[in-house]
């Protein structure tokens, strides 16, 4: 039978969630793949000094902001000795994407009707391209002005995971393993947990709050790469070019089409793999293209790896000349074969949704989260449900009822791995 809600006949924490998902959107935080400084942009810095000052007044006196940035805050167990007990480790990332401005973000809190959903700038989030909308209605939607992202990825996660701190640290009777609540940057450039330790972690388990809608526990994400093609050419003004010229813009337009467009995000789903340019730069004497790889089979990302460099090849032959240069990075792995380590990790996620009449919605993720990383690494870690929707873009919005729903799955995980730490020792 399912359990009553984790704060029965109190709405107050949906209030709490929003004055803080709020605040956190308006400070601009867009990660930086250009730069080389830990965090990536000074936003980060300034989010994460914000987050290590509320813990502070929650009583957590050990949070903290590392010269990376990231926040660690830690609460021991309150049911078995510290290192008897189960740790369970809660992240979101402070970061958002680079793909829309995160400056100036003005959000728009507004009560769901039906229909499209007009923006202040004219744009529209349409009920036909966003079908969850449907299951919206009545539901309180954070919104963009159409000028920039909201920042719910991650900006929800952070927001639910900060009130689930506010509850264990304000109702000392409420029984909990020890806990770990993590935030980390740059997780959106691929550098997440680059500045961890994991092993330090000491976790048991971890979770990231950093999914879609309602009930989504992800159990597995792509394999991902990133590229960098550089292409050397030779300028000269264009009057005198004949026979000395080097162009590297079309150098890269042939480039590109060597690429099967079967590989696009345009034209894969499901459990497609995809090869997908997002960024060109330069001029005629040099180019810079950037590259992301992906796919759920980690085998067929070297695949993927050889088709840049064959076609790398293939353009030199073609314009005589050109050089190229192909740089592949590894990015982040499937969490699907760590989580096969810690079967609990998924058995208590599933749980937490049922004790509180959700269904689980098991999925599997077209990108990947710090969890990919951090189960790599050995700290299994699912990814759950933070009310986002139409991410990295202008027409993102979040939902705060599924933002209430994550909050209290959190909690109740907090108690199944209390239950769980309490039955294998005793």
């Amino acid at each position: 039978m399912p359990v009553s809600k984790v704060e029965p006949n109190d709405a107050s924490y949906h209030a709490k969630l929003l004055e803080r998902f709020l605040q956190y959107v308006q400070i601009e935080t867009t990660a930086n793949a250009d730069n080389s400084t830990v965090p990536s942009t000074p936003g980060q810095l300034e989010l994460g000094r914000i987050l290590v000052s509320q813990l502070h007044s929650l009583g957590i006196e050990n949070a903290h902001q590392d010269a990376a940035g990231v926040v660690r805050a830690y609460l021991p167990s309150n049911q078995l000795l510290e290192s008897e007990a189960a740790t369970v480790v809660f992240n979101s990332h402070i970061d958002t994407a680079p793909d829309a401005s995160g400056r100036n973000v003005q959000p728009q809190v507004l009560v769901y009707q039906g229909g499209d959903i007009e923006l202040p700038n004219g744009l529209r989030i349409t009920d036909q391209q966003t079908p969850e909308l449907s299951k919206l209605i009545g539901k309180t939607l954070i919104t963009t002005n159409g000028e920039t992202l909201l920042g719910g990825d991650d900006k929800a996660g952070i927001a639910i995971i900060m009130e689930i701190a506010r509850h264990l640290a304000t109702n000392p009777n409420f029984p909990r393993p020890n806990v770990l609540f993590l935030f980390t940057c740059d997780e959106e450039i691929g550098r997440g947990v680059a500045s961890i330790d994991v092993s330090n972690l000491n976790g048991t388990v971890a979770y990231t709050f950093d999914g879609g809608g309602r009930g989504v526990v992800n159990h597995a994400t792509f394999s991902a790469n990133a590229a960098v093609v550089e292409f050397q050419g030779v300028n000269i003004h264009p009057a005198i070019a004949k026979d000395r010229m080097i162009n590297a813009i079309r150098g890269a337009a042939h480039f590109l089409t060597q690429l099967p467009a079967e590989w696009s995000p345009e034209r894969t789903d499901g459990d497609d793999g995809f090869l997908h340019p997002y960024e060109i730069s330069g001029g005629v004497a040099s180019v810079r293209l950037r590259l992301i790889l992906r796919d759920f089979d980690t085998d067929k990302l070297l695949a993927q790896e050889t088709c840049l460099r064959n076609a790398a090849v293939r353009t030199e032959q073609a314009i005589a000349g050109l050089k190229i240069r192909v740089d592949v990075q590894p990015q982040y792995r499937n969490m699907e074969d760590g989580l096969r380590r810690e079967p609990r990790a998924m058995q208590l996620a599933i749980r937490a949704h049922e004790l509180l009449n959700i269904t689980p919605k098991l999925e599997k993720i077209r990108g990947g989260t710090d969890g990919s990383q951090l189960t790599a690494q050995g700290l299994p870690t699912p990814n759950l449900s933070s009310g986002q929707h139409n991410i990295h873009s202008p027409l993102e919005f979040a939902c705060l009822e599924e933002m209430a729903d994550a909050y209290e799955i959190g909690l109740q995980l907090v108690r199944l791995w209390s239950q769980e730490t309490r039955q294998v020792r005793h």
